[in-house]
C-alpha cells in the first residue's frame, strides 16, 4: 500500500492523529473525523482539533446520527471509544460496561463496519481503559467478549494489549487497552502463525512493545455460542443484543459464574476463539520522567505555584487516614487511605493525568512538583501535553482556558502508543 486512508472517530484533540502523523504523515493520511461531547454547549475538543488540522477537519455532530454514507471509504478506523461507564474513576460494581450510556458508543463502530460491507476499512485500531477487560463486575469479561464476537462476525482477527506506557520509556503511568483488528485476507492476517507465537514474539503489539518470550497460554475462551443468525441492525443497542442470538447467549452466559480474570493483558482471536496470556513488557530505552518535559520557571504563571497557607491542605490530601466518618443513617465507619508522595518526583514518570488535573485546589489526584525554584506548583496546560506526548501548546486556544486544557489531556491518549503501532502497521502493510 502507499498510503492508508484514515478516519478517526471519538477524535478528541486528535491524539490518534498526531500518533499516525508522527509515524508517517505521508502514509497515513486522516480522510474523516468526528468529535461529539453530548450535552456540550461549547465542543472545546472539536475545536482543537480544527484548531491544529484545519478547517472543516472535523465533522462535530453525535456520531449515531451520521449516515454510513456519508463517512468516506477507507483502509483504517481508529478511535478511543467513550471509557467513562469503564472508567476506573468509578468504582467497579457501578461500571454497567457496555450497557451504559456512553458504552454503547461502540455500536456505532460496529454499525460502521457492517454497514461498509466489503468496503469496511483492512484494519480496526481501537482504545480503551485497562478495566474494559474486567467489566461489567457482575460478570468479567463479557463486554470485551461481545467486542471480539462482534469483530469476528465481521471477519477480523484481534489482537490485543493492556500497555502501560511507562514501561515503555514514555513519561506517564498511564495503562489502556489497545486493539488492533484486520481482516483475514489482509496482508496483516496472512503473516498470522500460532496464537503462542503472535503473542510473544511475531505479532503486531510484540512487535511494537516487546515482552519476555516466556510462559504459556493461560486461558482459551470460545466467544461463538450458536450458530448465527440473520439479524437486522436495529436502532437500539439492547433490541440489537436480543435480536443476535449469539450476542445474546453471550451477555447471558459468558462467565456467569464470574470467577477469575477471563481475559489477561494479552492475547489475539481467531475464528471465534480467544487466547490470551500475562506478558511481561520489555523496555530497553532510557526511562523518560517528568523532568523531561518541564518548562522553565520563566514559564510557569504566578497562579500555578501553591500559596504557602494551602500546603498543609495538600498534605492531608496526600497524606495517610483512617479516619471515622458518620453516614447518613447515622451509622459510623472508618474511612482508610493510602498515603502517596508528595511533592511528587520529577525523576520518575508522572502518575496518570486525570481529568480534574487542572483544578487550583488541594486534591489528592493531581500533581504537585518542586520545580528549579525550589517552590512547590501545579503541572503548566503544556507539561500536561508532553506527558501525552501531544505538540506543546496542541490545546492552546482562545475560549479554551487552563482548567479545560487539563481536561482535554486527561481525556487524551498518549500519542507514543500510537506512533509505535503505526510504524510496525505501516511496516506490514507496505511489504
Amino acid at each position: 500500500m502507499e498510503e492508508v486512508r484514515v478516519i478517526e472517530l471519538f477524535a478528541g484533540v486528535g491524539g490518534f492523529r498526531v500518533g499516525l502523523e508522527r509515524a508517517d504523515a505521508e502514509f497515513f493520511k486522516t480522510v474523516w473525523a468526528n468529535q461529539w461531547e453530548p450535552a456540550t454547549k461549547v465542543q472545546h475538543a472539536a475545536m482543537v482539533y480544527e484548531k491544529n488540522f484545519g478547517v472543516g477537519s472535523v465533522v462535530n455532530e453525535d456520531i449515531n446520527l451520521v449516515k454510513t454514507e456519508d463517512i468516506p471509504d477507507h483502509d483504517m478506523l481508529v478511535g478511543g471509544f467513550p471509557c467513562q461507564d469503564y472508567s476506573v474513576a468509578t468504582t467497579l460494581s457501578n461500571s454497567r460496561g457496555i450497557e451504559g450510556k456512553k458504552g454503547v458508543l461502540w455500536w456505532s463502530i460496529y454499525r460502521i463496519l457492517k454497514e461498509k460491507g466489503d468496503r469496511r476499512p483492512a484494519v480496526v485500531f481501537l482504545e480503551n481503559v485497562d478495566r474494559l477487560l474486567l467489566s461489567p463486575a457482575k460478570q468479567r469479561g463479557r463486554d470485551f467478549a461481545i467486542i471480539l464476537e462482534c469483530l469476528n462476525e465481521l471477519g477480523y482477527i484481534v489482537e490485543w494489549r493492556v500497555i502501560n506506557a511507562a514501561e515503555y520509556a514514555m513519561p506517564q503511568k498511564r495503562r489502556r487497552t489497545y486493539i488492533v483488528g484486520y481482516l483475514k485476507d489482509s496482508v496483516l492476517a496472512q503473516a498470522y502463525t500460532t496464537p503462542k507465537d503472535w503473542i510473544y514474539n511475531s505479532g503486531v503489539f510484540a512487535k511494537a512493545f516487546p515482552v519476555l518470550n516466556e510462559g504459556s497460554l493461560q486461558a482459551i475462551h470460545k466467544t461463538r455460542l450458536t450458530e448465527k443468525k440473520d439479524d437486522l441492525l436495529l436502532d437500539s443497542a439492547d433490541e440489537f443484543i436480543r435480536s443476535n442470538m449469539r450476542l445474546l447467549d453471550i451477555t447471558e452466559e459468558f462467565n456467569k459464574s464470574n470467577k477469575g480474570k477471563p481475559f489477561e493483558n494479552s492475547g489475539v482471536m481467531v475464528d471465534g476463539i480467544a487466547y490470551s496470556a500475562s506478558t511481561t513488557p520489555v523496555c530497553g530505552d532510557r526511562q523518560m520522567t517528568i523532568r523531561d518535559i518541564m518548562v522553565s520557571p520563566e514559564e510557569v504563571p504566578a497562579e500555578f505555584y501553591v500559596p504557602m497557607a494551602q500546603i498543609g491542605r495538600w498534605k492531608y490530601f496526600k497524606g495517610t487516614k483512617r479516619e471515622l466518618r458518620t453516614r447518613k443513617d447515622g451509622g459510623q465507619y472508618y474511612y482508610a487511605e493510602g498515603g502517596m508522595e508528595f511533592p511528587d518526583s520529577i525523576d520518575k514518570p508522572s502518575r496518570t493525568i486525570i481529568t480534574s488535573e487542572g483544578g487550583k485546589s488541594p486534591d489528592r489526584c493531581r500533581h504537585v512538583i518542586q520545580d528549579q525554584t525550589g517552590r512547590l506548583r501545579r503541572l503548566v496546560p503544556v507539561e500536561l501535553e508532553r506527558l501525552n506526548m501531544f505538540p506543546s501548546d496542541h490545546t492552546r486556544l482562545e475560549g479554551v482556558d487552563d482548567g479545560k486544557r487539563a481536561f482535554l489531556m486527561g481525556n487524551a491518549l498518549v500519542c507514543g502508543i500510537v506512533t509505535r503501532v503505526g510504524k510496525e502497521l505501516e511496516s506490514r502493510l507496505k511489504a
